[in-house]
């Protein structure tokens, strides 16, 4: 057994395909095929089976796959603790994090680390928080920045950004003229929904009382759309301040605070407690830490 023979194997359970696996490793289906023969052999057991045109790992694949995404997550962090003896961080940083927070949060951050850490090149998995924290524990990124609470006993959880929500609508609104809101206000109005995430979870949670009367105008995927269609005077949406401060700021849209309840949504930057983090990953942490304040108080 090689890693070649292993990636190789990763690739096919993830396609479903020899050919497809293939072409991400650079092989041909052949060789691909021959490196799942050797790995049979040397395990004794078989590793997929056919369903039609596709391939399934077999119940003996499932448990050599675990086995072998971590075998080559600490293969990647061996080279990576070598490489991090230089003085200066050097190297892959791989963080996690949804769009809304690498577009709204830290851009200055990561600004201020390249200013510091040129040599460092940075890798983002964007994706929503659960699907960041399976990457952190499974070894495929060195940290992630996501929405807290967090309950694993095996993650290390670092708060880093505090932001009040707040009702967003736009300045021809009506109630773009009051000090604060209260959900009944809110309820009489036509609902621009986030279509998953911490957002909609409050947006759920805080109308629960109006369910039966509420309006949904629209549900969609992102929140520069949210913006865009608040701003257009198409309905309001609840959003975390730090995310349209600058749109409020030139005048597109006007945050509300909320008169009966006090949401905040908290970020935290995680990492695996058993894992040596790089240089770089730790300069960042560093970073980030020391600008936490700052990212509060904006």
């Amino acid at each position: 057994m090689d890693f070649d023979q292993l990636t190789t194997f990763v690739e096919v359970a993830k396609n479903g395909s020899f050919s497809l696996a293939g072409r991400k490793v650079f092989l041909s289906q052949s060789a691909v095929s021959a490196q799942i023969r050797q790995l049979e052999l040397e395990y004794g057991e078989k590793l997929f089976g056919r369903m039609g045109k596709a391939v399934r790992l077999t119940p003996s694949g499932e448990v050599l796959l675990d086995y072998a995404k971590r075998m080559i997550a600490l293969r990647q962090e061996s080279h990576r603790a070598m490489t991090d003896q230089a003085a200066t961080p050097r190297g892959m940083l791989a963080i996690g994090a949804n769009e809304a927070t690498c577009l709204y949060v830290l851009p200055d951050v990561f600004a201020e680390y390249q200013r510091l850490y040129p040599d460092v090149q940075i890798s983002i998995y964007r994706n929503f928080s659960h699907k960041i924290l399976q990457k952190v524990e499974d070894g495929s990124i060195d940290f992630g920045i996501v929405t807290l609470p967090v309950k694993s006993a095996g993650l290390k959880v670092h708060p880093i950004f505090r932001d009040r929500v707040m009702l967003m609508t736009s300045p021809k609104n009506p109630l773009a003229q009051l000090k604060s809101v209260t959900a009944a206000e809110i309820a009489e109005q036509p609902l621009i929904l986030p279509k998953t995430g911490f957002t909609r979870q409050l947006f759920d949670k805080y109308f629960r009382p109006y369910r039966g009367t509420i309006r949904t105008a629209m549900e969609l995927p992102s929140v520069s759309m949210i913006k865009r269609f608040v701003a257009a005077g198409l309905g309001v949406s609840l959003i975390s301040a730090a995310y349209a401060a600058d749109d409020a700021k030139a005048g597109k849209v006007k945050l509300i605070p909320l008169k009966d309840v006090e949401l905040w949504r908290e970020l935290g930057l995680i990492y695996r407690r058993d894992r040596h983090l790089p240089r770089a990953a730790s300069a960042f942490i560093a970073v980030i830490r020391q600008r936490a304040g700052h990212l509060a108080a904006e």
